[in-house]
Parts: structure tokens; C-alpha cells; sequence
């Protein structure tokens, strides 16, 4: 097998891309820094059995890129990066392992900063925390950002129903993909809000718990997408929204936690033409960068709280242009990321 990095589709000028192995653990990552112009490039350790190290190589990269624009939003002054370790995160992560990619990102010198993804625990992170101090979201530091990333999605949420629906959650049927740690505590706020829920996972224990807890109806994970609801909240893995599955998509509002979740740049236009409005992921998603930003940037819990909301006025701000301007939320969205991170480059550049 082979594949290419600098003419791959996904490689976006990325300052630095380090693929790590230590035959003693069993460790196979992918360490990719997009940009570290306003800073650090920080962003989670996704823990996942790839198929192949092309699709690896390909995550690594989107999920990069999507840091430094959802850090760029946030208002943070901070870089995108991303790691990957492909593995099994049930069956094949040990304490070793995490410790090795430790050493990988100490090797980095400050570069990137490491913090949870997929597959990845608080508890990892304190392994890692063993061999650099480049790491976020210990147990001794601000703990687990799912709640962050829950609660930020949330409040975008809140603001799309008004914007589409002219009014709050109460009624509105929202279909849930995915109830790990974001999508559970997710499906919580949404329930207290009375909103009515049909929540999918791959884990059937998981579904009928929260058919039990929240009244929710149950949906295959293959029909999450079409399901008859008024809000698709993929918190899963992405690029499921495609020109292949968006015919299918009966909801008229997109706003959920999963990265990536445009298969191309191009789905983003087709979900405008097709009336969908679609909450950019990288920005509604921010609460967890936010939250772990405290340990890098020394903020304190009342100034992280007034970023995580201020999500939801960039988000109608984002809406607003694209309704202005006739152009799709994502495209927007990129153009005001960019605009941060990418005007900065240059004095910074004269001044080295």
C-alpha cells in the first residue's frame, strides 16, 4: 500500500506531519500540526481501528485542519492539531502505549499539545502526562471537556431552532447519532429542554438506555441520517453528509459534535440548495477546545464560561453572512476563521 502526503487531496499547507512507531507497545500514530500561527497547535488523540493507514493519514489531516479553524472562532490563540493512534482502543491501548505517544510529543518540544479524543480518557492523558508536559485534560487539570462540547453544541442548537423554527426546543423532534460521552450528555440537555428525542449508536445497551431515561425513540444507526426529525445531530465519526446521503436527509437543521462532518467542501452548498441549514461543526463544537485552552493559556472558569457562550452569537453571526451574502454557513465560516489566523501570518513572519 502506498499514499501520498503533499499531493493528498486533504493536506492543506500542514506546517508538520510526524508519523510515530514504538515496536515495544505496538504503537502506529500520525501526529499532524496544520498551523501554529496564533500559537500551539492544540487538539485531541483519536484512538480508532482504521482500516487502512491511508484512512488514518486522512483523519489526521481533516481533523487538523478543522482545530485551527475551530480554535481561529473560538477566539483563541491557538494552532489546529491532531493525532491518531490506529488502534483498537477496548482490546489493543495500554498504559505503555500512551506513555510512548507521550515521548512522541514531547519530541515535538511544545509544538503541539496533546489532549482526548475518541478512544482516549482523562486517564490516558495522566499516562501521557508521565513523559511531557505538553498534554491537557488530566485529572489533576481541567478533567474530561465532554460536558464543554456537549453544552456548546447546545446552545448552537438553541439558536438554530430560533433562526429556522422561530421559537425554542420544546417539541422539536432532534435525532441523536451517536451517545458516547458528547451525544449522552447532549441528549440530556436536549431532553431537559423538552425537546423529543430519537437517539441511534452502535451499542444497543446504550439506545435502550436512553429510550428509558429521555422517552426517546430508537433508530437503526443506518437510518439516523434519514429519520423523520427536524434536527440531525450526528455525534459520531465523520463526512457523513456526502452528495450520496444528503437526498435522504429529512431535517432541515444540521447542528451536532461530530469534526468533519462535510464529506467534501461542496456538501456544504448542497444542504443550502436543498433549504438544510447547517451549523458548522468546527464552531459549535468548540466547548471542549475551550475548556482544555484553560491549562495553555491560563484562563480562568469565568472567562472560559464567556467563550463557550459566545458560540452561539458567532454562530448567528456566521448565519447571518450566509444569508446575506447567498452563500453556504460553511463557507462563511471558513472565511472568518481564516481571516483570523491567516492575517496574522505575515507580521509574525517579519518579525522572525
Amino acid at each position: 500500500m502506498s499514499f501520498s502526503l503533499f499531493s493528498h487531496p486533504d493536506f492543506d499547507d500542514h506546517a508538520q506531519v510526524s508519523f510515530v512507531s514504538d515496536a515495544a507497545t505496538g504503537l502506529r500514530a500520525i501526529i499532524a500540526v496544520h498551523d501554529d500561527t496564533l500559537g500551539p497547535a492544540l487538539g485531541g488523540c483519536r484512538i480508532w481501528p482504521y482500516g487502512t493507514e491511508a484512512e488514518a493519514l486522512t483523519d489526521a489531516l481533516r481533523l487538523s485542519r478543522g482545530m485551527t479553524y475551530k480554535a481561529a472562532l473560538a477566539g483563541l490563540r491557538l494552532g489546529g492539531g491532531k493525532s491518531v493512534i490506529l488502534a483498537d482502543p477496548k482490546t489493543q491501548k495500554t498504559p505503555a502505549m500512551m506513555r510512548a505517544m507521550g515521548r512522541a510529543v514531547q519530541a515535538l518540544a511544545g509544538r503541539y499539545i496533546i489532549a482526548e479524543d475518541v478512544g482516549a480518557t482523562v486517564a490516558d492523558m495522566d499516562q501521557i502526562a508521565q513523559e511531557t508536559a505538553h498534554v491537557s485534560g488530566v485529572s489533576a487539570g481541567v478533567g474530561d471537556p465532554s460536558p464543554w462540547t456537549a453544552e456548546g453544541v447546545f446552545l448552537c442548537l438553541q439558536a438554530a431552532a430560533r433562526r429556522q423554527f422561530g421559537g425554542d426546543l420544546k417539541g422539536v423532534r432532534v435525532c441523536v447519532k451517536g451517545l458516547g460521552s458528547v451525544g449522552w450528555k447532549l441528549a440530556e440537555r436536549l431532553h431537559a429542554a423538552g425537546a423529543a428525542l430519537l437517539v441511534a449508536d452502535i451499542r444497543p445497551e446504550t439506545v435502550a438506555r436512553a429510550v428509558a431515561a429521555f422517552g426517546a425513540e430508537a433508530v437503526a444507526v443506518e437510518d439516523a441520517l434519514a429519520a423523520d426529525a427536524d434536527v440531525f445531530a450526528p455525534c459520531a465519526l465523520g463526512a457523513e453528509l456526502s452528495a450520496e446521503t444528503i437526498p435522504s436527509l429529512r431535517a432541515t437543521v444540521v447542528c451536532g459534535a461530530a469534526n468533519n462532518q462535510l464529506a467534501t467542501a461542496a456538501d456544504g452548498a448542497r444542504l443550502a440548495a436543498g433549504g438544510v441549514l447547517y451549523c458548522p461543526d468546527y464552531l459549535v463544537n468548540a466547548g471542549g477546545l475551550i475548556r482544555v485552552a484553560q491549562t495553555t493559556l491560563g484562563f480562568d472558569d469565568a472567562a472560559a464560561r464567556a467563550r463557550l457562550e459566545a458560540l452561539p452569537r458567532t454562530l448567528e453571526a456566521v448565519l447571518a453572512g450566509a444569508q446575506a451574502q447567498g452563500l453556504p454557513p460553511a463557507e462563511v465560516a471558513d472565511a472568518m476563521a481564516r481571516a483570523q489566523f491567516r492575517a496574522e501570518a505575515a507580521p509574525l513572519a517579519k518579525a522572525s
